[in-house]
């Protein structure tokens, strides 16, 4: 027991603890989310943030000691993101062909996505700049940070936002799809990374390799189409 608060007092004072609670915590999550046949609700990203939020509010460690470690998986998202355009490069054939369909099903699903949440909002009575941290809760967190601060809103809201739309979009998916008799993979997965961006995608990619390149394909869409059309929309309106 001595060990043990030895080690956690060395932890909890440098970098290596952001770091160690995130990986031990996630292979804990992806354990018991393989365990459970990959069920939706185990979603292992949305356990691992419930259970890092849990730990540094009962240890009370700071959000910046937290991440001065974690930063160093954080730095790692880039490239993540960018290993999404191998699985398109493989299909690059069926998706020149459906180019058409394709962008077409990205602005309609986007402008749904998008016009959905800020009409609720607003019948709801929400102040101008939640509903401007509204707008782009269906795009990657980055760039939603980045669009609702050229239209005024809250970055860190949006961050929040997204964040929360693509863990529902994940969780929920499947029994949506289920519910509606989607069956074909790539219209799932385009569908979930259209309107849960990163965390939709890496689900679908979890479930199907056609599921996980379309939700990428749209994922990229999405952060072209909303940089652009938001803050013009936005302004002209």
């Amino acid at each position: 027991m001595t060990d043990f608060v030895q080690l956690w007092v060395y932890l909890s004072t440098t970098p290596l603890f952001g770091l160690t609670a995130t990986l031990l915590t996630y292979l804990l999550a992806q354990a018991v989310y393989q365990r459970l046949d990959q069920a939706p609700w185990a979603n292992p990203v949305l356990w691992t943030v419930l259970l890092l939020a849990t730990l540094l509010t009962v240890s009370g460690t700071p959000y910046p000691s937290y991440f001065s470690g974690a930063q160093f998986i954080h730095f790692l998202l880039g490239p993540a993101v960018v290993a999404l355009a191998w699985p398109l490069w493989q299909r690059r054939e069926e998706l020149r062909q459906r180019a058409g369909p394709l962008l077409l099903a990205a602005l309609a699903g986007g402008a749904a996505a998008s016009a959905s949440a800020v009409a609720i909002g607003w019948a709801l009575g929400l102040p101008d700049d939640l509903l401007r941290s509204l707008a782009p809760k269906s795009v990657t967190a980055p760039v939603a940070m980045g669009i609702a601060e050229q239209l005024g809103g809250i970055p860190a809201l949006a961050a929040v936002f997204a964040v929360l739309t693509g863990l529902v979009g994940a969780i929920s998916a499947k029994y949506l799809f289920d519910a509606m008799g989607i069956k074909p993979a790539q219209v799932r997965g385009f569908a979930l990374g259209t309107a849960s961006h990163g965390i939709g995608a890496a689900r679908a990619m979890h479930v199907h390799p056609d599921a996980g390149a379309y939700a990428g394909l749209a994922l990229g869409l999405q952060v072209l189409l909303a940089s652009v059309l938001i803050p013009l929309i936005a302004h002209l309106l």
